[in-house]
């Protein structure tokens, strides 16, 4: 298991902290270890850093980023879940480990009820590409392909359990057809794959694929959202073509169940106001992803929507 923690604005003055917060109820009186699922350099791991570093300044205490990747962010989940619920620790949350991976096997955690929610920070849309030599130019046609020959085209994601595999899941399920899975250790290999002919489709995020959109290695065929993005304007949202879903990654802080109120309101504030701050905004202009914002309870109502969906086309009946 690799571990890397990086210390990310270490203001222990209290002094540093802008007054109105120095003098809000819950104050940390040690670091806060800021739990990231995954390996360091990936999205989550790079959201993390941005939002702790608009953050540090308003903290007491420093807040360390600590990466405890493995099994798709669940050995994470796990850990915190077991946490004393005193705000010293938080967990990125709003992935696979809270959203998908529950739906296909059970886990030492209960993605409902182990955690309380603080906040929901970004949305990260889910596009579906393929070459752009592909014989495919639209994703109707891929999946006509595949009504008439069952399992002729294959898509390629991040894993079993993943976000990417539950949107190809759905697809199949509401066109039904049948088309080959092909799993990878992450979304870079499997974008990999694509470009080099070995399959028809890929599922990913925009900071995945945004080198070989920009060498012009790929299309973009849709978007899971609600809306279409406006880094690819021309790829139309799996409503428009008929799917009734929305799938998107998602990140956000939770922190152990039974966590008090007042460290919730104390942590949402604090963070609330770093998403104002130059630095995350430039993050998310960099990353092109989606700044959506919601409080606690919202967001553990959109990461329990999503698991259900999932649950719907993972175990059907």
């Amino acid at each position: 298991m690799l571990h890397r923690r990086t210390l990310l604005a270490a203001l222990g003055a209290p002094a540093l902290v802008s007054p109105a917060l120095a003098q809000a109820g819950w104050q940390p009186n040690r670091p806060i270890q800021c739990i990231i699922g995954f390996a360091p350099g990936g999205g989550a791991d790079q959201i993390a850093r941005a939002i702790c570093e608009g953050a540090g300044s308003l903290f007491p205490q420093p807040l360390i980023v600590t990466n405890r990747p493995g099994a798709g962010g669940s050995i994470a989940a796990q850990f915190v879940a077991a946490q004393p619920p005193d705000g010293h620790t938080l967990f990125m949350a709003g992935g696979s480990e809270s959203t998908s991976l529950p739906a296909f096997r059970e886990l030492p955690y209960d993605p409902k009820r182990s955690f309380r929610a603080v906040m929901r920070l970004m949305r990260q849309r889910l596009f579906i590409f393929t070459r752009s030599d592909s014989r495919f130019r639209s994703l109707p046609e891929a999946l006509a392909a595949a009504k008439e020959k069952p399992n002729s085209v294959s898509y390629g994601t991040s894993g079993i359990g993943s976000i990417p595999h539950a949107a190809f899941l759905v697809l199949e399920k509401q066109s039904r057809v049948e088309m080959i899975h092909s799993p990878y250790s992450g979304g870079a290999p499997s974008i990999q794959a694509l470009v080099a002919g070995q399959i028809d489709l890929v599922g990913a995020h925009p900071e995945e694929f945004r080198g070989v959109a920009d060498a012009g290695l790929i299309r973009v065929l849709a978007v899971a959202s609600n809306e279409r993005a406006p880094q690819y304007p021309d790829a139309p949202t799996l409503k428009e073509l008929g799917f009734n879903t929305e799938i998107e990654n998602m990140k956000g802080w939770v922190a152990p169940a039974g966590t008090p109120d007042a460290i919730i309101t104390s942590l949402h504030d604090r963070f609330r106001q770093a998403m104002g701050t130059p630095v995350w905004r430039s993050f998310l202009e960099r990353a092109g992803d989606t700044d959506g914002y919601l409080p606690g309870p919202e967001f553990q109502a959109a990461m329990d929507r999503l698991l259900e969906t999932v649950r719907g086309v993972a175990r059907p009946g």
